[in-house]
């Protein structure tokens, strides 16, 4: 199994229960792929850099995950039919992206419980 990253970007005119239920579609998504979440940050509501669909913010999300490789063609394709998401990326991490994603995994961990 390979890791990845996703951040996307949602609708900002979203319920909250809206945005809980859109990433917990794909992290269901990705566990039904016999994939496992490494790690799921809300990033919150922020103000994009340029409009997209006359919308000035968007929440973001980070998903880390690792999962077999045939099932990231199938996972973005559920996101690009998604009219919730405006924006994604998923990239695959290597040796070095893991060790610092696991770095800051634990700076955002140690801040929250501060």
């Amino acid at each position: 199994m390979k890791h990845y990253e996703t951040v996307f970007i949602l609708n900002p005119v979203l319920s909250e229960d809206q945005v809980r239920e859109t990433v917990e579609k794909y992290k269901d998504f990705i566990k039904s792929k016999e994939g496992r979440i490494a790690h799921h940050e809300n990033w919150g509501l922020k103000k994009l850099a340029y409009p997209i669909e006359n919308k000035k913010s968007g929440f973001y999300h980070l998903l880390e995950f690792a999962v077999p490789g045939e099932a990231v063609a199938a996972y973005e394709v559920e996101m690009k039919r998604d009219e919730r998401i405006f924006r994604f990326l998923t990239v695959s991490l290597d040796k070095f992206a893991l060790e610092y994603a696991d770095r800051r995994r634990r700076k955002v961990q140690s801040t929250a419980n501060a």
